[in-house]
Formats: structure tokens, sequence, C-alpha cells
């Protein structure tokens, strides 16, 4: 399931208690009235969840494209050629646009970085088809080798793909502030169980942990972190709450229960936390039925739009007998002054994989949430 993250350059200092081995990603969110027309326009993401059935310091830069892409700089070839993309748990391929992308937006508006192979003198010839389908459509291209870098950490003989034509993900690809993306889901769900660049990063022993940590920024405009190769304790408060991935590919959990005012609306379930997704989504009947608990309409676009000055109860998310619980101002993002946006999505996400509820940045702005990838765990504690 693939993902997208928006990002620029910013650097952060190491934490005390932060592994020196660390690669940091500031983020930072743009306004919610922004992102509110992004989510019109039906942008709020790409579909990629129905695709795919040492040691040294380093900083990446990952900014918050109106809430809805978080993107950050790494490089690829010899001498360095800088892409903006998408750290994406949804997914666990990286792509770039090629020199000859067509579809990959306009001279101005969404103007991409684009690789240039015949400029590396670390290219190595692959040329093997790639094609991936996202809900929105496909992307295709072809698969190469070079040398790829992460916040100053070289990754040698990274695969990974050039995309020739990008049609298949619209007009979010055309004006987005990113160039390609770059999957941190498990091998397993790799197109060709291609390795993706952080499990190279571990492999290579260029990071001291696998494990991988977002820190998103609570309020509109406040900006978050995400930490590769460790977890900055100063982001979080209390311990760390883990729990096993039931299904390794995405970033997989057993979901107790979904519960409004005492209605349950998804016991035993499954649910994903994707960082790629801004929103929360569920199954259309469980969202129907918070939606109508809290007043919230839909419109003819499809998301529900709800009353600003009403007072709503809580939504709570049960993972392993323990209560994750989101108060109405933060599953209720404010549009204008009068216009209000109930923050969950109808999605059906049909059988095998489906039918599950994403846990997106909504989830995570509240929850500092880590991805350990060795011990195949996600962890959880209340974001400071």
């Amino acid at each position: 399931m693939p993902s997208t993250p928006t990002l620029l350059l910013l650097l952060l200092a190491a934490s005390a208690r932060c592994s020196a081995a660390l690669i940091r990603a500031p983020l930072t969110r743009h306004d919610d009235a922004t992102f509110i027309d992004v989510v019109r326009e039906g942008l709020v993401r790409f579909e990629g969840l129905l695709s795919s059935l040492g040691g040294g310091d380093g900083d990446i830069v990952i900014k918050d494209y109106q809430n809805s892409q978080y993107f950050g700089q790494m490089s690829v070839g010899t001498p360095g050629q800088s892409f903006d993309v998408i750290f994406d748990t949804g997914s666990a391929n990286l792509w770039v646009p090629a020199k000859d992308c067509t579809n990959c937006g306009g001279r101005i508006v969404g103007r991409k970085h684009k690789y240039d192979r015949t400029a590396s003198s670390t290219y190595v010839v692959d040329d093997a088809a790639f094609a991936i389908e996202y809900g929105s459509g496909p992307v295709s291209g072809n698969w190469s080798v070079d040398t790829a870098n992460m916040g100053g950490f070289d990754i040698e003989a990274q695969r990974f793909a050039e995309v020739k034509d990008a049609s298949g993900l619209g007009i979010a690809y055309k004006l987005g502030k990113f160039d390609g993306i770059l999957g941190l889901a498990f091998d397993t769900i790799s197109i060709d169980k291609t390795p993706t660049p952080f499990k190279n990063l571990m492999d290579q022993g260029k990071i001291d942990r696998g494990v991988f940590s977002f820190y998103l920024g609570k309020t509109d405009g406040a900006d978050g972190e995400l930490v590769i190769g460790g977890i900055d304790e100063s982001h979080f408060d209390g311990a760390l709450f883990w729990m096993p991935v039931s299904r390794v590919g995405y970033w997989q959990l057993d979901l107790d229960d979904v519960s409004m005012s005492g209605l349950s609306v998804g016991a035993d379930a499954q649910a994903i936390v994707d960082s790629g997704t801004s929103l929360l989504t569920g199954p259309s009947d469980a969202v129907r039925t918070l939606a109508s608990i809290v007043g919230a309409k839909r419109n003819v676009v499809g998301e529900y739009l709800v009353d600003c000055d009403a007072t709503h109860p809580d939504l709570t998310f049960r993972i392993g007998r323990r209560d994750f619980t989101l108060t109405s101002e933060e599953y209720v993002i404010r549009a204008s002054e009068d216009s209000c946006l109930f923050a969950i999505l109808a999605m059906d996400i049909p059988p095998p994989g489906g039918p599950l509820w994403i846990l997106g940045d909504v989830f995570m702005r509240k929850w500092y949430t880590v991805f350990d990838y060795e011990h195949e765990q996600l962890g959880f504690a209340l974001a400071a």
C-alpha cells in the first residue's frame, strides 16, 4: 500500500538518547484550510493501498504539502541528483521520474526533478519493465540500479524505478511538490521483492537500529520529525506501547474495536498505520454510522461535512486492549469559519486484503509512532 511524504530541508540537533547513526527529517504542515481544498479536488492521497496485491550523522528535511503529502530530500546517482520523495509507510518501492518522463507536471506548476542516468558514474543498466497500479491509475517505466543517498548515508546498488509515464497519478502528482515515492513498508510487498532503501540501509550497516519513527506536528502549522535508525524520546510522553504486526507487508495490526458514544462499528478488524494517508479511512457502512452520530452530511464530492460549533463525542480505536482516543478537535478539520471536515473517509478495501481501517496522519499527529522493521512491531506513545 503505497503512500507519500512531502518534505524540504531542515536540520535538527541529535537528541541525547538517540544513536549517532540517525537520519532526521523535520516535518512541516501547511494550514488546514489549504488542505481542505486538496481534499475537495480528490487529492487526499494516492490510493496505493490497492496497488500491490555502520555509522555517521544525517539529516533529511521533511515537509508536509497541504497536509496531504509528506516529502523529504534524498539523492540518486554520482554525483547525487536531488529529489523530493514521499516517505510512505504504505508502499515498498523507490521511484523517481526519468529524464524523458511524460505527464510529470508542467514547466512551472508541479515541475519535477528528473533522473539523468547519463550523468551518473555509478549507474548500472537494468531496464526491466516497471509498472505499479495506484487507485488513481497506472505508473510505468523501467528498473535501474544506482547509488542512492538518504541523510548522508550512501546506499550502494539500490534498485529503483525510473518512471516514464506518471499519467495514472493525475493532477495530484502534477500539482504536488514532490518528485517520487520512497516506500517504507516491508519487502514482501515490494515489486519483484526488490529490497527497499531502508532494508538496504540495515543490511549495509549504515544505521544502528532497524527502526524509524514519526512525530507529526499536533497543531495546524506545527513542525514534526521523521527519525530513521532510532527513536527520539523527547517527542513523546510515557512509555511506548508495542503491538506486533499482524501481517508482514503493510504496517498492519489487529484492531479490537472502533467505537463512538458506546456504539461499536469495527470489532475484530484490521488496521494499517500509513504515513501517506492524511485522514482516517474505514469501511463505508462504519463511516456512515459514525457520520450519523456526529450529524455529518456527505456532499457530492464524497467528503463528510460537520457543524463546526457542535460538541461531538470522542472516537476510540481499541488496540491491544488499550484505548487510543481522538477528540472532536482532533478528528474535525476546520476549512473556514463555517465549514468543517469530518476527517474520516469511506474506503472499501476488498478481500483478501480488506476490509481495513487506515490510521493516517490524523491518528499519527496524536500518537508518536515507531516502526520496528527488525522485530516486526509498532510502538505508540502520546506525542509530546
